[in-house]
Parts: C-alpha cells; sequence; structure tokens
C-alpha cells in the first residue's frame, strides 16, 4: 500500500499550506518588533525606514552638519559611516579601551558609548581636526619623536586623551599621567613612550 496514493484530496495542499504558516510563524518570532509593525502597516521599506530618524546639527572639526540619523547610532558610528573621519577606531566598542575617544565642547568622550543624538548643537573634535593643516598638533609631534606608538591602532584614541589630560591639569607627574591615561589600552605597550610625549607637552608649555 503507498499512503501518498491513500491520501486524502488536498491532502499535500494543506501540509504545504500548515509548513509555510508555521516557518512564518517562527521567522516573526526573531524579527524585531519595528520590522513587524511595518510589515502589518504593509509598508516596503528596508528595516532602517521602519525607526523613525531625528534632526540632527553637528559642528564636527569646525565643519557645521546637518544631518538625519536613527536614535540608536552612535557619535562613533556616526563618524565613521556617516561622516567618513575613520581616523576614531571602533576597538572593543564597550568603552574599555578608549580608541574610539574623542572631544565634544572640549571634553573627552568615550564615542562608542555616546548616542550621536545626545550631542545636537554642539562641537566635535576628532583626531583629523587637532592638525592646522600640515602642521602637526604638539602632541602629534610629541608621539612621533617619542615613538608613542607601534601598530598605531589605539593611537589617535591616545592623542585625545593625551590632549585632554594636559587640559584638564592632570599631568603633574608620570604616576598622574597613568592614571588619568589609564582608560586608553596599548596593546603593544607603548606606555612609557606615551608618558614621556605627554610630559614634554606640558612641561614645554605648548597649546593643547
Amino acid at each position: 500500500m503507498n499512503p501518498e496514493h491513500d491520501a486524502p484530496a488536498g491532502h499535500d495542499e494543506a501540509r504545504r499550506t500548515f509548513l509555510k504558516q508555521s516557518s512564518l510563524l517562527t521567522a516573526l518570532a526573531f524579527v524585531p518588533a519595528p520590522v513587524v509593525d511595518a510589515a502589518a502597516a504593509n509598508l516596503d521599506e528596508k528595516v532602517a525606514g521602519a525607526i523613525e530618524k531625528v534632526p540632527l546639527k553637528l559642528e564636527v572639526n569646525g565643519k557645521k552638519y546637518k544631518l538625519a540619523v536613527e536614535p540608536r547610532t552612535t557619535l562613533l558610528d556616526l563618524l565613521r559611516e556617516e561622516l567618513n573621519l575613520t581616523g576614531t577606531k571602533k576597538g572593543c566598542d564597550y568603552g574599555q579601551c578608549g580608541a574610539c575617544t574623542v572631544h565634544v565642547d572640549g571634553q573627552r568622550v568615550n564615542s562608542c558609548l555616546s548616542f550621536a543624538v545626545m550631542h545636537d548643537g554642539r562641537k566635535v573634535t576628532t583626531i583629523e581636526g587637532l592638525a592646522d593643516g600640515d602642521k602637526l598638533h604638539p602632541m602629534q609631534e610629541a608621539f612621533v619623536k617619542h615613538d608613542g606608538f607601534q601598530c598605531g591602532y589605539c593611537t589617535p584614541g591616545q592623542i585625545m586623551s593625551a590632549v585632554a589630560c594636559v587640559r584638564e591639569g592632570h599631568a603633574g607627574s608620570d604616576a598622574e599621567i597613568r592614571e588619568y591615561m589609564s582608560g586608553n589600552i596599548c596593546r603593544c605597550g607603548a606606555y612609557s613612550n606615551i608618558v614621556a610625549a605627554i610630559q614634554e607637552v606640558k612641561n614645554g608649555g605648548q597649546k593643547v
């Protein structure tokens, strides 16, 4: 006896319909709510379109921008992906390595932990904005002089934090510099050279 031949008429079609519905329900269980809402409203936009964008005004390295961003966009991703300022590095993405350090209104910020919309109307400085044309910033020159880097991946964040360290008045001793630079990790271990570079800039009285 062949079970397939003995199956009731329409059995195969009903089985296919059941499998399709089951697969759809399983897929929907893993789809983010905004996407489900968009589908329910018969929208054809992409996934990102289901999330409302908000206006944002920023001044980055002296240039003013009018943008529209998703609320969940980090400052780091905005700088790298939207403004093509890739000097700011994505390291741990948890605010632990300091590779993403930038200045917001003169204060150092871990841009991977900061939403872009939090900085509406503020001034952002990245590593690209430190130099004056072809003239390096004093801290950049000191890092080169003292070989304050090896692979260089952490260097942009190290330099941004180093500038802030001097500006904040926390470069009074090697121990103090190490304490206030402790949020920046150098996997190559160039710490002593970094401290020497910061000390030179601080003791030289150069404007940072």
